[in-house]
């Protein structure tokens, strides 16, 4: 009886530890491997990213839009977001525009499909900010 009590205790410590884990990947932290050759020197493709979830807001994973949004991302910030065609860039902020779009260069503009190609992108496409690079 004791056997089953204790399973079941660590059973559900798992799950909690599981659920919690789970909750913070969407949430809040989230580690991204760079490719490309976009932001060289500065972020080497291969090179491990530690983003900030909240570092603009709270957004619901596959929203639209932010539903809480403390912050707007400043010149030199590094951020993730989707580009208009939908795919996930990493790029350095170079600018508000009107508030609700932001201009996102690479650093290494010979290579770099950013701005220049795509135009503005609006804020509420940021995933987070780069906190870390490993």
């Amino acid at each position: 009886m004791k056997a089953e009590k204790t399973s079941d205790k660590i059973g559900r410590a798992i799950l909690g530890a599981f659920l919690a884990a789970l909750l913070m990947k969407i949430f809040l932290f989230d580690f991204m491997i760079a490719e490309g050759n976009s932001m060289l020197p500065a972020i080497n493709p291969g090179a491990v990213l530690l983003v900030n979830k909240l570092s603009y807001g709270l957004k619901f994973p596959l929203a639209g839009s932010y539903i809480i949004r403390w912050a707007k991302p400043k010149k030199g910030d590094i951020v993730i977001f989707y580009t208009p065609r939908g795919e996930l860039a990493v790029k350095r902020c170079a600018g508000l525009i009107s508030g609700t779009l932001f201009l996102a260069y690479g650093d290494n503009g010979m290579v770099s499909l950013d701005s220049h190609f795509y135009g503005p992108v609006p804020v509420d496409n940021i995933v987070g900010q780069v906190l870390g690079i490993k």
